[in-house]
């Protein structure tokens, strides 16, 4: 790892239509003294935002150049073709590219989606933005295609959306400068990938020490252990040969002390 000493603050870059709001709640509850601050950048300028140092790591759309940038894919988005409310595709619970052939799709200069064009009839010209794009939707000039999170950022009251099959789908990844793979990074990392505050990758908290474990007695020492007022090693108990009571002569039931039976006679 580079880079390890820590910055002041955490700065995530995030495209339209991420949403990185659990991220960013986890990382205030794990490093609260470690500001992260969001940068809203447009997904044709976020990978150059990166490589300049404006951002630590940020949430971006693949591909990745992976010259110099890491990324970790995240999620796959649902396409959609977003049309106007009275639009006969809004009767319908979704539709296929081949459904578009006679539409007219617009195909905006920031499209996200992995394609050299759309299916169904070329505008006159390509909007510059999505935005400006969803105002041509709504205005009756074309159909728009774009991940389900666009369509939900561009929400209007005249227009709807649905699900559109045989079109490449979007997907979302965290990607930062492999060069700068700092302590936070990795950080942050962690928080993404779901990992616990006391994972072995983690650096957020150290677990505390655990407190040492009384030791269990041994009941073997117990017994061993002579008793109060007794000197140790005597042995109270009897031996091989004898009993409590070999002053005596011993007891009757030992070995020198046993009565024999009477012999019994032959028949």
């Amino acid at each position: 790892m580079t880079g390890s000493e820590a910055s002041p603050s955490f700065r995530l870059a995030y495209v339209p239509g991420v949403t990185p709001t659990k991220w960013v709640r986890i990382w205030n509850e794990r490093l609260p003294d470690i500001p992260l601050t969001l940068v809203a950048v447009p997904a044709d300028e976020v990978f150059g935002v990166l490589r300049d140092g404006g951002a630590d790591a940020g949430f971006v759309r693949l591909p990745v150049d992976g010259t110099d940038l890491s990324a970790i894919p995240l999620y796959e988005e649902t396409t959609v073709v977003v049309v106007p409310k009275d639009h006969l595709v809004a009767a319908v619970d979704e539709v296929s590219a081949e459904d578009l052939a006679d539409e007219t799709v617009l195909h905006p200069l920031d499209d996200t989606l992995d394609w050299e064009r759309p299916p169904g009839q070329p505008a006159f010209e390509r909007p510059a933005t999505t935005a400006d794009a969803i105002e041509l939707v709504a205005a009756g000039i074309g159909l728009l295609i774009v991940p389900q999170s666009l369509a939900r950022l561009h929400h209007r009251k005249d227009l709807t959306y649905r699900p559109v099959t045989g079109t490449p789908e979007s997907r979302v990844a965290l990607s930062w400068p492999q060069e700068r793979t700092t302590d936070l990074v990795e950080d942050f990392i962690g928080i993404v990938r779901g990992r616990t505050v006391n994972s072995s990758r983690g650096r957020a908290q150290t677990p505390a020490k655990a407190e040492p474990k009384a030791k269990r007695p041994d009941p073997a020492a117990a017994r061993r252990k002579p008793a109060a007022g007794k000197p140790a090693g005597k042995n109270t108990r009897t031996g091989a040969g004898g009993s409590k009571s070999g002053a005596k002569g011993g007891s009757k039931g030992g070995a020198g002390g046993a009565k024999r039976g009477k012999p019994r006679g032959r028949s």
